[in-house]
């Protein structure tokens, strides 16, 4: 039988899981993490907007905020990127930047065509992320 208590039981597996999924992730796959947590944190925010649950949407754009900004646009690295890179971390800097004025615009006017966007500017950076990796292996 389901009941709440089972709801906290499986969150909190599900917690460990991704727990050790990181500690065992290489910093790519870190990376990749982060984008597929933004996507699905964008993905509630979707369905709470649309089921009319103010807070939880709220919750949901306040998740996908943090990864984006704590997450990935803090772990872009200018000195690790050499002269030939800081050019592209400073555009990702501002992409992720503009990112993040779709979401909380999103979650201010209650607008889907904004969290539409955040998530399709993330998941265009995310497929080229993912490239990276397929190429080095």
């Amino acid at each position: 039988m389901y009941t709440p208590h089972t709801h906290r039981g499986a969150g909190a597996y599900a917690r460990l899981g991704v727990e050790t999924q990181a500690m065992s992730a290489s910093p790519h796959q870190l990376i990749c993490m982060l984008f597929d947590g933004a996507a699905a944190a964008i993905g509630m925010a979707r369905h709470h907007m649309g089921a009319g649950n103010i807070a939880a949407k709220g919750q949901a754009i306040s998740k996908a905020v943090s990864i984006v900004d704590n997450g990935l646009k803090a772990g872009l690295d200018a000195k690790a990127a050499g002269d030939t890179g800081t050019e592209l971390v400073a555009n990702l800097s501002a992409l992720y930047d503009y990112v993040i004025r779709r979401l909380l615009q999103a979650n201010l006017h209650d607008d889907a065509r904004a969290l539409d966007e955040a998530e399709a500017l993330l998941d265009n950076v995310a497929s080229a992320w993912r490239e990276i990796g397929a190429a080095d292996r």
